[in-house]
């Protein structure tokens, strides 16, 4: 959409629920203060009646540019431009939002795939073709939220300032599977090797030809905090598993570092996904 999202209907979600009344109270007072009506306020910014009465009732999500539009004709010097972020995060579903907070306290992040590309090393085209397989499929709404929840996540990786050690072992399948077509594959796999060369990056590929492989029982990830806690996040079909027992995660690290034994090499991975990216 190009104005405003649908309202998140998670009705567990209440931490993004208290953010969006506070933004919209402010919209509001805002408005009023300036002595506009809903139609005055909504030609002022460009937009209809209907969108605006929609978000102060709280049924829609502004967009980044409805807050600057608001900020301008309301003359609040930034104030209400200032609240992007609060918005932005509060369009992303809670579990992407408990994610990312876990993952901006890990001192090094592992992860282990066997179905599509780790999320953190996404392309936008190749994200959006991933959701777009999802059956029952997502609303062209909802789907925005999604590749823009996953996206968000990934400045963890190009961040100059907070860079966690990362490692990442991908199964050979995952580099074959033409997810979103051979154009899409290829930006793909010319994302792999662009992260695959930074420093903090270590990038696995697990061989289809391997005669083991410790990987069978599907995607984890193991998250190390900077407290020295050590969380897991297990991936299963309609459902995400975080596991905090240290007997848990203590099985799911000794598993991540057999399946990293068993992969090829750092230097051997990125020659292969080099010969990938020239067949595609």
């Amino acid at each position: 959409m190009t104005d405003a999202d649908n309202w998140n209907t998670d009705p567990e979600d209440d931490e993004a629920r208290g953010a969006m009344r506070a933004v919209i109270r402010q919209l509001k007072l805002w408005r009023e203060s300036a002595g506009m009506t809903q139609a005055e306020f909504g030609a002022a910014i460009g937009y209809g009646q209907e969108l605006v009465s929609s978000v102060e009732r709280g049924r829609r999500i502004p967009r980044p540019e409805y807050l600057d539009a608001a900020d301008k004709a309301l003359n609040a010097g930034g104030k209400i431009s200032a609240m992007k972020e609060d918005v932005a995060e509060a369009r992303y579903p809670k579990k992407v939002r408990d994610v990312k907070r876990l993952e901006a306290e890990a001192v090094e992040i592992c992860s282990y795939n066997n179905s599509v590309i780790d999320g953190l090393l996404q392309t936008k085209e190749y994200a959006q073709a991933v959701f777009s397989s999802r059956r029952p499929p997502f609303t062209e709404e909802e789907l925005e939220q999604q590749v823009a929840a996953r996206l968000a996540r990934q400045e963890i990786v190009s961040s100059a300032t907070a860079r966690p050690l990362f490692s990442f072992v991908l199964c050979e399948a995952t580099l074959r599977r033409p997810i979103g077509g051979r154009m899409v594959m290829r930006g793909q796999l010319e994302r792999l090797l662009e992260v695959a060369r930074l420093p903090n990056i270590d990038l696995q590929v697990l061989p289809l030809d391997s005669e083991e492989n410790s990987g069978l029982g599907g995607p984890f990830r193991l998250l190390k905090l900077k407290d020295g806690t050590t969380v897991g996040l297990g991936e299963a079909p309609l459902t995400n598993r975080v596991f905090c027992n240290p007997k848990e995660t203590t099985v799911l690290d000794m598993r991540y570092g057999i399946i990293r034994a068993q992969a090829l090499t750092p230097r051997k991975s990125l020659a292969l996904i080099e010969k990938l990216r020239g067949e595609t």
